[in-house]
């Protein structure tokens, strides 16, 4: 198929972008990597008047360590901040995950900044912006703004940002000590958006027991689902067998309205976010404790 007309414009700075995107009245799209949108124009399943691609604007490509922070602009590649060994050493959770989206063709062209925007809730990056505490940098016409991730994703598809702004920025913290995590997901095949995933962490304190922990679920709901009945599980206990596998029961209980479509039930849904929390906990652990 062929998307429906529209209008392009390639701008020069941010602001001309937002200036574009207001005058749009609600009918326009941000045009960067395109691994998400492409598909959605071609299948006319999205019909915007006006496309502004911001792939010409400079200075917007950049992966940076700023303040203990690792800084990823609009126009950061997903593999460019998958070969940032300054990132998979500051965030090792953040590395996983990018390894796992789609295939290396995928990830020379899509960007990081346009697959939170995009906000689909199966894919990985979403639950790792969660589970990480991550904030984003938006621009609009009255200014800017951050936005903390636990109130970036709103619904299916939908975020926090105005029809007129844009995703300029996110940040990742730095990993603390003491941390371990663990990243997994399944799907139909490899390269294909998880059916359902996890991403965690848990942090020690000096007597070897959990002092925080974060559990996101994805591909389980409209939005990255966070565990907080099975964080709560964690916290003050030092790691066993049990301890995992009571945590992984409590899963469910935040899985309030599992998807249910072609490619899975939602019971097999909850099943598989219980056996990945499950089998992600033994590792984030002795990633904690200083073991492989």
């Amino acid at each position: 198929m062929k998307p429906a007309p529209f209008d392009y414009a390639a701008p020069a700075s941010l602001a001309e972008a937002v200036k574009l995107l207001a005058a749009a009245d609600g009918e326009g799209k941000i045009l960067a990597g395109g691994q998400s949108l492409m598909p959605l124009l071609n299948m006319r399943l999205a019909r915007p008047k006006l496309l502004v691609d911001v792939a010409r604007i400079p200075g917007l490509d950049y992966v940076r360590e700023e303040k203990g922070e690792i800084a990823i602009g609009a126009m950061a590649r997903q593999r460019t901040l998958e070969r940032a060994g300054f990132a998979q050493r500051m965030q090792p959770l953040l590395h996983e995950a990018i390894l796992n989206i789609a295939h290396p063709q995928n990830r020379n062209q899509g960007t990081v900044c346009g697959s939170l925007a995009h906000a689909d809730p199966a894919a990985e990056l979403p639950a790792v912006a969660v589970a990480l505490g991550a904030t984003f940098k938006v621009m609009g016409e009255r200014g800017e703004r951050v936005i903390p991730a636990h109130e970036y994703f709103v619904s299916y598809l939908t975020t926090s940002m105005e029809p007129n702004e844009i995703l300029a920025e996110v940040r990742f913290p730095a990993q603390p000590a003491r941390t371990g995590w663990a990243f997994d997901e399944v799907a139909r095949r490899h390269g294909d958006f998880a059916m359902a995933g996890v991403s965690l962490t848990t942090t020690l304190d000096g007597s070897g027991a959990c002092s925080a922990a974060a559990i996101v679920l994805f591909g389980v709901g409209s939005t990255p689902v966070r565990a907080s009945a099975a964080e709560a599980v964690l916290i003050g206990n030092k790691p066993t067998a049990d301890l995992f596998a009571t945590a992984a029961a409590k899963v469910d209980e935040s899985i309030t309205e599992p998807l249910d479509d072609v490619h899975a039930t939602g019971a097999y849904r909850r099943h598989v976010a219980q056996a990945l929390t499950r089998r992600a906990l033994p590792h984030a652990f002795a990633r904690a404790e200083g073991r492989p």
